[in-house]
């Protein structure tokens, strides 16, 4: 079994990878094989709503970023996202590649075990973590949780190290979503049958 964690962060190795890295050991301390994947610096393109993707399986910018992503999320059992709070939401470019991403390859992700994680200097944290954890939620994936809401505090590099709650609380997110990973393969039971899709549009 493998967690692909996706680092929201511009810096490769910055407070976000601190806390991606304490969920990544606690993971790997329960037989669950990791990947950290950092979105980099470059600009990102965000979604269109060209809708071509219905057509192509696959968004019609073919950036090696959404490329990368998308073939490891097809490999992965589980997904961790984190990010720093930028005026109380996500990096914005981590949402420019995540809307391109749940919007066309969605069935590449439904029914995984999902969480999100906020790194901030002081608030915010709440704000950001609802805005990613929107979605996991429209897309069928259980949403992990841990023994406080999934933060870490710091601003200046390597700060989240001294945010001992904060770590633990990335530790208990990682083993919590073992048990969760362990559980869904040893249980048998076969994800729901969908009813047919009937959207609703109230511009007529």
């Amino acid at each position: 079994m493998k967690v692909l964690l996706i680092n929201g962060s511009p810096h490769k190795e910055g407070n976000t990878f601190i806390a991606l890295s304490e969920v990544a050991k606690a993971l790997e301390a329960n037989g669950i094989e990791t990947e950290i994947v950092g979105i980099g610096v470059k600009a990102v393109q965000g979604c269109i709503a060209c809708g071509r993707c219905a057509q192509l399986g696959r968004c019609v910018f073919n950036d090696d970023l959404y490329n990368t992503i998308r073939e490891k999320l097809a490999g992965a059992d589980g997904i961790v996202v984190g990010s720093p709070v930028y005026y109380a939401g996500p990096n914005g470019s981590l949402c420019a590649l995540l809307d391109r991403l749940f919007y066309s390859a969605g069935s590449l992700l439904a029914y995984k075990p999902a969480a999100a994680v906020a790194v901030c200097r002081r608030g915010g944290a709440s704000a950001m973590f609802d805005r990613l954890n929107k979605y996991f939620t429209i897309n069928n994936m259980p949403v992990v949780s841990s023994q406080y809401w999934n933060s870490v505090h710091g601003r200046l590099p390597g700060e989240a190290t001294q945010d001992i709650e904060g770590l633990q609380t990335m530790r208990t997110l990682g083993r919590n979503m073992a048990w969760i990973l362990k559980n869904l393969k040893q249980g048998g039971e076969t994800v729901p049958e969908p009813e047919p899709w009937t959207p609703t549009h109230f511009i007529r």
